[in-house]
């Protein structure tokens, strides 16, 4: 992989991680566009690892919030008193809702990393999952708090934090808009997709590191400046996106969504770019 293939797919990462547009399937695409093989396990690997640098961006940008759950639920675990505090609960919340995605990451690798990374799969993921989003902002009421989350939501919401392992689904989109179907309002769900890609993420770019570095397909140095440039990307974006949701529904990134699965398949059925 050349310097200037890690930076591109550096931006790709840090503007879309967190958006509900699918990162793996913007990178995917960039990878087939910059003719890199895209089913090969040292390429999805650098996509995994890459990852670090937006979890980064995310515990720097939330280091007070992250600070004062990491405090309550250590003291949590040793005082009594400790337990009642709601932050201890919400930490412990954002543990379970994590697992998860790693079992069925775990077990699921050589699919996700094979089949599903097929150009088909990733337009019609991004189509169908634009009409679950589009039906979550009209259907949730959006009246439920931070304050309000339960076990029971976390879990679901983590549960459906799988589906991101599907190139084109996107994992903040899965995180999201079952939050909103949970009628959580959008600043809560989206916080809440922050929090939980957190362990998921991390623990993701460091099980594959091994794969990423392989060979001589990726190199260190191409690791570290995708790595770089995705936390510096992904920092803007989480600022960007917050204050998005706070006056403004998901169905711009809806749209987007639609539009992009189309050409996809369009060009596909050209012939104009091949699957894999």
């Amino acid at each position: 992989m050349e310097i200037w293939q890690a930076i591109v797919l550096g931006i790709v990462e840090g503007i879309t991680e967190f958006l509900p547009i699918s990162s793996t399937g913007h990178l995917t695409i960039a990878e087939k566009l910059m003719d890199l093989p895209i089913d090969d396990p040292a390429v999805t690997a650098f996509t995994a690892v890459i990852q670090v640098g937006a979890i980064a961006a995310v515990l720097v940008y939330f280091a007070k919030d992250i600070g004062r759950l990491g405090a309550a639920w250590f003291k949590g675990l040793f005082s009594a008193s400790g337990r009642e505090n709601p932050d201890y609960r919400l930490a412990w919340y954002v543990i379970a809702g994590s697992l998860p995605i790693c079992v069925v990451g775990i077990l699921g690798k050589d699919v996700i990393k094979g089949p599903l990374r097929s150009l088909w799969f990733v337009a019609g993921a991004l189509l169908v999952w634009s009409a679950v989003m589009a039906f979550a902002e009209y259907a949730a009421t959006k009246q439920r708090h931070e304050a309000d989350l339960t076990l029971k939501d976390t879990l679901i919401i983590g549960l459906a934090q799988c589906l991101a392992l599907i190139p084109g689904v996107s994992r903040s989109g899965a995180t999201i808009t079952v939050g909103l179907l949970r009628d959580l309002d959008r600043v809560t769900a989206t916080r809440l997709a922050f929090f939980l890609g957190v362990p998921a993420l991390t623990a993701a770019g460091i099980y594959e590191l091994p794969d990423a570095l392989e060979g001589d397909k990726v190199g260190i140095s191409a690791l570290v400046i995708g790595t770089v440039v995705s936390f510096i990307v992904a920092y803007a974006s989480i600022a960007w996106l917050l204050k998005f949701v706070a006056h403004h529904t998901m169905m711009l990134f809806v749209w987007y969504r639609v539009v992009l699965g189309s050409l996809i398949i369009v060009l596909l059925a050209t012939g104009v770019v091949s699957a894999t």
